[in-house]
């Protein structure tokens, strides 16, 4: 809960700071909550960096949390407004749980980024016996290695695969080059990185085809029907930096973000991850039902909740609809 009684102090310090006379034209105040660390979460750095959430009348504050778990008692707490992160057992698990969470936007709707391993390993097959790191167990990177480990007819529990909680992408990746770990799932800026140093990429993952809610926009429907506008402008300003990624002209401010968001030693070493932001987002943002499917297909086997949960009740699509009829999109 540390990083949760920090969100809270740092929001305290942004509204204590709002001057009551310019209230009425200040712009809303919105907290964004990830956990990813890696080039699929560019789309919020970039959108905070180029001050597309200030054009569209957000003061808006970006926090990296250490796991979905952290951003989902955020939001609960109502001390944040959006998590934008992937479907996972625990964000999903909280809406089984009776969170009054939905998604209220897909903005990758694959499964995507690589799959690196210690050269020694060829194949897929490989893996039995080995130590694969996570960030978290239920968090995006172990669904992303399950969903893997399921195309590839693995079994974690059948095929002795270990997983161990290493920390966000970059430490896994340190992991790896230490041998602590065997293999893990990276983003595409990492696992460029490793492939240079002689580690394999196992698989781009968005070549196998796998439905997934990669990354969605997620807020409370409370928060939603109280404030559509808060939403609407949240989504408008999304929209626009995934345009602005995918113009080339803003090719060295996008590498910028992404750089220093991830720590690189280089802004040219964004450059990977940036080629791939390019194909990552969709321009529909609907949220993605054959991917939230997919997981509570593979959640569901030890969940009563889970079970009972309707795909259909956990998706909340009103704002892009609108925007789509508006044609932003």
């Amino acid at each position: 809960m540390g990083q949760v009684r920090w969100i809270i102090f740092a929001l305290v310090g942004l509204f204590a700071s709002a001057g009551s006379g310019r209230a009425a034209a200040a712009p809303q105040k919105a907290v964004f909550t990830f956990g990813g660390l890696n080039e699929r979460s560019g789309v919020l750095f970039v959108a905070r960096d180029a001050g597309i959430f200030r054009k569209h009348g957000l003061d808006a504050t970006v926090v990296n949390v250490r796991n979905a778990q952290v951003g989902m008692s955020a939001l609960a707490a109502g001390e944040t407004q959006f998590h934008v992160g992937s479907a996972t057992g625990t964000s999903i698990g909280a809406m089984a749980g009776g969170l009054d969470l939905a998604f209220i936007a897909g903005l990758i709707n694959k499964l995507d980024g690589t799959f690196v391993v210690h050269p020694s390993i060829r194949a897929p097959a490989d893996l039995k016996g080995k130590k694969i790191g996570v960030q978290s167990i239920g968090g995006g990177v172990w669904m992303f290695s399950m969903l893997a480990f399921e195309h590839w007819g693995l079994n974690p529990e059948r095929d002795h695969i270990q997983f161990r909680l290493i920390g966000d992408q970059s430490v896994m990746a340190q992991a790896l080059t230490q041998n602590i770990i065997d293999g893990a799932y990276l983003g595409y800026t990492f696992g460029a990185q490793l492939e240079r140093q002689g580690y394999r990429v196992l698989a781009d993952l968005a070549t196998l085809g796998i439905p997934y809610q990669g990354l969605g926009v997620m807020a409370r429907r409370p928060l939603v029907d109280r404030s559509p506008e808060l939403a609407e402008r949240a989504l408008r300003a999304l929209v626009e930096s995934i345009a602005y990624i995918n113009n080339p002209a803003n090719k060295q401010s996008v590498m910028r973000s992404l750089a220093k968001d991830l720590r690189l030693a280089r802004v040219e070493d964004a450059e990977s991850g940036y080629e791939q932001m390019k194909n990552l987002y969709d321009k529909r943002i609907y949220p993605n039902l054959d991917g939230l499917k997919n997981v509570v297909r593979l959640l569901a086997a030890g969940s009563e909740p889970l079970r009972r949960l309707k795909v259909e009740n956990i998706v909340d699509d009103r704002i892009v609809r609108k925007l789509e009829k508006e044609g932003a999109f």
